[in-house]
């Protein structure tokens, strides 16, 4: 699975700042990582199919391939093929295994036969599949997919003569949301279900309209309609977050609307047997942050109720155990991701711990699982020294099967990560962080501190790996990263302490995590770093703009100006309704407040930005402003602009090295200076 290393000293522009020890953490090893994704148990329970992920360092992309599993730790290869594979999902018999590949050159659904150990493709589709799903009786797969409407333009010119070379004709953009971070500007189309022979032939579509269907899809008991997530209000831009659940029937493509209440209802899953449909979603209460709730009502629509109402977290994703009596799902708490079961009576008991370790680049949250007939759950397990590996519960004990990254890491010096525990200086509440520790640590030292901050801002850090948080403390720096006021994984009162007044007291939570790293005796002071991404670049632009007790930083992929942000950002029709009290010219004065670019004129410590050049989640255009603000007020910055990058700059492996390198380029060019 691991590529040999060719050329990659080409690409390590800041190498310098690095050790030259390779017992540490190197930026070429990046593409070393491998991570376990979208376990999947055979409904035998003899073996279970996973997505092995990996980073191709030809491609410069992450790809999957799928493996199988025993119980043992065994593994092999299920197709061997030389392809991006994904989506694993078995057939109700267990007889075959339908996933999405691209090994005739472009995404397809395949079938793996368990019998013969072939596979072939069952589609010859125009657009990617996603959401695969099997019919009861295992005759059919529901998908959805993108479906092109394309219209068109309303101008043609006239006089171009034959062989012309005229300029490309203009975009002609009239949809309400006409890009997204990822995917560039919309194209003509929605998203659609469709059904397909599971043994092959025409795919045949069952929605219409002006509208995006999608989500998971759960097919009913008797196989004669699908249930499904979408927003088919006329007001849906309006309206953005209000999905319902429908049922969409296979012969006649009628719909019926399930739920109906102001707030999502997304991720149907119907129980084995037939009689309850389980779902996500939440009230609408109009917070920034709103707590995910598992749902359960009768199969028809009726009886609908919540299952972990007296749980202050969000449910991050279920599974109906096989006797259709409970449900397990997983939840974070505290930066730790959990795994629980519920029965329908809301009785809840807690499993496993530490599931997650699907982001390797930084310490997020993010796990998968599966349920076996006999209740073992194979799940993803996180620790700060691996990405994720599988892990299987079984009546109460856990144990690790895989172990996917020893080759690449087991003798690398890593980062100590330990808990920071401590008191906010506003209102007294708990505060919680981690500090990973420069290999080879010596507490007797004093060390340069550099802060990273998560993006979000409703999101959370944790005890999980991290290829860039490892990558700074190779590089001598002792590194914190907190989960400040507004984190999940606290409850949603710590999350909503900042709704629509950020950024807020988060500022004064970083300031006493740093405090109370200093605390400890082996930071220089003099020496101190700060970066973050997202939500994480906000707070860096913020901090840099209400104190200078920093010697650099880095503010990544940020927002400077609420105000133009709301107005060039992907998700315009959501921010200024759930992040602000209103549309920005009716609140000038509340957007400027909480913008970081009305306190640039404070600003003296020496701050690169860096950015994606194709991020429309905080568009290039922040960046630009923020930079020649600080050009006009004579403080030192630059601008990176990382090329073939959205908001997810580690998209891409070589991206996550470029953000990496510059980041330390730019804090060792101010490293031990007066």
């Amino acid at each position: 699975m691991k590529r040999t290393l060719t050329a990659i000293a080409a690409l390590l522009v800041s190498a310098g700042a690095l050790a030259d020890d390779h017992n540490t953490l190197q930026l070429e090893d990046v593409f070393t990582l491998e991570y376990a994704s979208s376990p999947t148990i055979h409904p035998s329970g003899d073996y279970s199919v996973f997505v092995r992920q990996s980073m191709d360092i030809n491609s410069d992309s992450k790809v999957g391939s799928l493996w199988k599993i025993h119980e043992n730790g065994e593994l092999r290869p299920l197709t061997g093929d030389k392809t991006s594979e994904s989506q694993p999902v078995w057939s109700p018999d267990g007889k075959r295994l339908a996933f999405v590949s691209t090994a005739t050159g472009s995404a397809q659904i395949h079938i793996y036969w368990v019998d013969s150990g072939e596979h072939a493709a069952i589609t010859d589709l125009t657009q990617s599949p996603a959401s695969l799903s099997w019919s009861p009786d295992g005759k059919h797969i529901a998908f959805s997919m993108f479906t092109p409407d394309a219209k068109p333009a309303p101008v043609s010119l006239p006089g171009k003569p034959k062989g012309a070379e005229w300029t490309e004709a203009p975009k002609y953009i009239d949809k309400d949301n006409y890009r997204y971070d990822g995917g560039g500007y919309a194209r003509d189309g929605y998203q659609h279900i469709y059904v397909v022979p599971s043994e092959g032939g025409t795919p045949r579509k069952l929605t219409s309209g002006d509208y995006n269907h999608g989500g998971d899809l759960a097919w009913a008991a008797d196989g004669e309609s699908i249930f499904f997530s979408g927003n088919r209000r006329e007001d849906a831009f309006r309206q953005p977050t209000n999905s319902e659940l429908y049922q969409v029937m296979v012969t006649t493509g009628e719909i019926k609307q399930v739920t109906d209440r102001v707030g999502p209802d997304r991720s149907p899953a119907v129980s084995p047997d037939g009689e309850y449909i389980a779902y996500l979603g939440n009230d609408d209460n109009g917070q920034s942050f709103q707590i995910t709730r598992l749902y359960v009502m009768s199969a028809d629509g009726t009886d609908s109720r919540v299952l972990t109402a007296d749980l202050d977290r969000g449910v991050t994703g279920f599974e109906w155990d096989h006797d259709s009596d409970g449900i397990y799902f997983s939840y974070d708490d505290h930066g730790i991701g959990y795994l629980a079961r519920t029965d329908l009576d809301g009785d809840r008991e807690q499993l496993a711990d530490r599931v997650g370790g699907l982001s390797y680049s930084r310490p997020y949250g993010g796990g998968d699982f599966s349920v076996a007939e006999d209740d073992q759950v194979l799940y993803t397990i996180s620790n700060p020294q691996r990405p994720a590996d599988l892990a299987l519960w079984d009546d109460g004990d856990s144990r690790q099967l895989t172990q996917l990254n020893e080759d690449a890491l087991a003798h690398k010096q890593l980062a100590k990560v330990e808990e920071i525990n401590y008191k906010s200086s506003v209102d007294g509440r708990d505060l919680q962080g981690w500090i990973a520790y420069p290999p080879n640590f010596d507490s007797s030292k004093d060390y340069p501190l550099m802060l990273e901050i998560h993006g979000g801002p409703h999101t959370n850090y944790g005890p999980r790996f991290a290829a860039e948080i490892q990558l700074f403390a190779a590089a001598g720096y002792v590194v914190l990263y907190t989960n400040p006021r507004g984190s999940t994984s606290y409850g949603d009162e710590f999350a909503n302490t900042i709704s629509k007044n950020y950024p807020s007291n988060d500022y004064d939570d970083l300031m006493d995590g740093v405090d109370a790293v200093i605390e400890k005796g082996f930071i220089d002071e003099d020496e101190l770093y700060v970066t973050g991404g997202s939500g994480g670049g906000v707070l860096t632009a913020w901090i840099v703009g209400h104190t200078d007790r920093f010697k650099a930083a880095v503010v990544a992929k940020p927002v400077i100006n609420w105000y133009s942000f709301v107005l060039t950002a992907d998700m315009y029709n959501y921010f200024y309704q759930y992040w602000f009290p209103g549309l920005p010219w009716e609140n000038l004065e509340h957007y400027m407040k909480y913008s970081p670019i009305s306190y640039v004129g404070n600003v003296t410590t020496p701050t690169m930005l860096l950015t994606g050049e194709n991020d429309y989640r905080t568009p290039m255009s922040e960046t630009e402003q923020y930079y020649q603000a600080l050009k006009l007020e004579g403080v030192e910055t630059a601008m990176v602009r990382i090329q073939d990058s959205g908001h997810g700059i580690y998209a891409r492996p070589s991206n996550l090295m470029n953000k990496v390198a510059y980041i330390l380029h730019w804090f060792d060019k101010f490293k031990n200076k007066d």
